[in-house]
């Protein structure tokens, strides 16, 4: 019996754990090589910049490949490459201190000449890897310009003649969109190139990312449907509709042994579905922590989530300032715990919400993993109601923790998440609309569920700690579309 053939698949990224991250597309660009590796059918591996803070942790781990000289628009500059393995993948790391060696990531002046660099870089670098990747899979608007400049200088070079363009949406609303007038200088693009990347008379990278390549992935397949509708779409409706062949959307998922409740270092106590009751030391634990009246008995409400309006923050603020005989959804009896920063306005909001109810709210303006975890473990559920949601990684990390999502009806949310009825099936609650009062009202039937249906809620509590969203799947399933490419 002939062996199954390997695939080999090279993730372009500005970002991955732990090396350099800032939220999902790091998660994703780590957790998803390292599945694909361990099914054996696929060799994946990793490029990305090597950013100041990289370079001071990992460079003395890296080995030297090569240095070259990469052509951007009138300029000739530096191009470094190293390599590195870290838990059974391999990373390439591209240097030039003049547009990496930077405190921070992104928010740069000049971030789209940086990246334009990177993706060129990625190309040129192509032939000094030591192996040939089949398949390039970029992501976002920060690398779309690899399936682009692949197009439009790449594809018909020897060497470069087989291989095909994964491009990744993570997310829609990010498209890199910039003036015509830098089309040239900075990203070197001729006068007959402009079509594959102008959009109203702009330059749209994603745009471009979309038409170039061979097939594009989103991180739910109910997103890839969205992603089609003018409300959803951020204005590229139109195009996503005309290649709406080459779109797949395959359901990310999650490390479940960092987020396993009976290993967890980060938890005040672990616990697992036959350990239960210990759950209850992580919320008593977190109220400590947070000054918040220590009781075990009344459900803990958390919200995790980057502060912007679009991620439900806009619902919350309506809720909490409706005036009727009933009261606003804090005079529920429940605590709510709420992490994240962002949104200025919304963080001075959410801090006067907590001087209010100082005995029920906590607004940590702040992120860091290990808290997440902790209020995760230490809630009985996690509130997730955005207008639009690529995929969610927090849905799966609170089921795992057996702590029951409360989630809007939308992208990776509705695939992940089932609504539990009266709590015999399922593994969460859903609502459709997005609205305050319909959200409202699903947080009271969680709360009510919680206080007068004690088996049903530990029941639900156990089966959403028994759902899979480990890598597994969907590895299997970006398998399948790589061997078709390959084909």
């Amino acid at each position: 019996m002939a062996k199954a053939k390997i695939h080999n698949v090279l993730f372009v990224t500005t970002e991955a754990d732990p090396f350099a991250s800032t939220g999902g597309i790091g998660e994703i660009c780590s957790s998803l090589p390292r599945a694909l590796n361990k099914t054996k059918k696929t060799d994946a591996r990793v490029m990305m910049p090597l950013y100041e803070d990289v370079a001071c942790r990992y460079k003395h781990k890296m080995t030297f490949i090569c240095n070259i000289t990469v052509g951007l628009s009138w300029r000739n500059q530096y191009c470094g490459l190293y390599r590195m393995e870290y838990e059974g993948v391999i990373y390439y790391f591209v240097d030039n201190e003049y547009y990496f060696k930077r405190r921070t990531l992104y928010g740069f002046y000049d971030d789209a000449e940086r990246f334009a660099f990177f993706s060129k870089a990625a190309l040129e670098l192509l032939p000094y890897l030591d192996f040939k990747p089949e398949i390039l899979q970029s992501n976002d608007h920060l690398t779309a310009l690899v399936p682009i400049y692949f197009t439009l200088e790449y594809k018909n070079r020897h060497g470069y003649e087989r291989i095909k363009n994964v491009f990744t949406i993570h997310n829609i609303n990010y498209q890199g969109v910039y003036p015509m007038i830098i089309a040239g200088d900075v990203f070197g693009f001729s006068e007959d190139q402009l079509r594959l990347v102008e959009y109203n008379d702009r330059i749209n990278l994603v745009k471009g990312a979309v038409v170039a390549s061979d097939k594009i992935v989103t991180m739910s397949p109910q997103y890839a449907r969205e992603i089609r509708l003018p409300e959803y779409s951020g204005g590229l409706d139109g195009i996503l509709i005309e290649n709406r062949g080459k779109i797949v959307g395959i359901l990310n998922g999650i490390d479940a042994d960092e987020f396993d409740p009976a290993k967890c270092g980060s938890l005040f106590a672990n616990y697992d579905a036959e350990s239960f009751d210990e759950k209850k030391r992580n919320k008593i634990e977190l109220q400590r922590m947070l000054s918040l009246p220590e009781d075990p008995n009344v459900p803990v409400v958390c919200m995790i989530a980057h502060m912007t309006p679009g991620n439900g923050y806009d619902l919350l603020r309506k809720s909490i300032n409706k005036v009727s005989p009933e009261g606003n959804i804090l005079d529920t009896n429940m605590q709510l715990i709420i992490l994240g920063q962002g949104d200025a306005d919304i963080e001075g909001f959410l801090s006067h919400v907590q001087n209010m109810y100082s005995r029920r709210v906590r607004a940590l303006i702040t992120y860091n993993k290990d808290l997440a975890k902790k209020v995760l473990a230490g809630a009985d559920m996690c509130l997730m109601p955005p207008r639009t949601e690529p995929c969610g990684l927090t849905q799966m990390y609170a089921c795992r923790l057996g702590t029951v999502p409360i989630v809007r009806a939308t992208g990776g949310l509705i695939d992940s998440i089932v609504d539990c009825g009266k709590g015999d099936v399922g593994n969460g609650f859903v609502f459709e609309e997005y609205d305050s009062d319909v959200m409202d009202k699903t947080i009271t039937r969680a709360v009510s569920m919680y206080y007068y249906h004690k088996d049903e809620w530990t029941a639900l509590c156990k089966r959403c700690m028994a759902c899979d969203f480990s890598w597994g799947k969907a590895a299997l399933e970006y398998n399948v579309l790589y061997r078709v490419l390959a084909a």
